[in-house]
């Protein structure tokens, strides 16, 4: 499936991207990394999982609203990432730990099945995954800003 098809089913939304909503996205996220790992502390890998693949889900859904994108369905996420790496905007690693948190999560929700060691692992991928949204945000604002003083530069050379 690809985004279009995605948007005519109506598993994408488009959206006019908000500043705001990223950031609450974020800050979700964050929330949930933390509570995964207090969740681990406390031996409660079933739901350290599930709140891991969260963090993961709030930092995507971040990065979907830049793109002007709001998820109706979970998978729609992975369909957006995978067109990001295929255009090379964004490392396979991503669009990979997105799968693999999204099918841990599903079988520590719908299956009974989780491990401590899924449980660690599903941390450590949400920790980076949550850096490489961020880094990519920030980029993404700072190239629109160095492009606006660039047109302004332009303009002012042309006039």
């Amino acid at each position: 499936m690809d985004i279009e098809t995605c948007i005519k089913e109506g598993f994408l939304r488009i959206v006019k991207p908000d500043k705001k909503v990223q950031g609450k996205e974020l800050a979700s996220a964050g929330y949930d990394l933390k509570r995964a790992e207090a969740s681990s502390e406390d031996r409660d890998y079933k739901w350290s999982i599930i709140q891991s693949y969260y963090a993961i889900f709030h930092s995507s859904r971040a990065l979907l609203d830049k793109l002007g994108y709001r998820e109706k369905r979970h998978f729609a996420i992975g369909v957006v990432l995978e067109n990001l790496e295929k255009n090379k905007k964004i490392n396979v690693r991503l669009v990979s730990d997105f799968h693999a948190a999204m099918s841990a999560r599903e079988d520590a929700d719908y299956r009974d099945t989780y491990s401590k060691d899924t449980s660690d692992y599903m941390i450590e991928i949400s920790e980076e995954f949550m850096k490489e949204i961020k880094r990519i945000l920030k980029n993404n604002d700072e190239n629109k800003k160095e492009s606006k003083k660039n047109k302004k530069e332009e303009t002012k050379n042309n006039a």
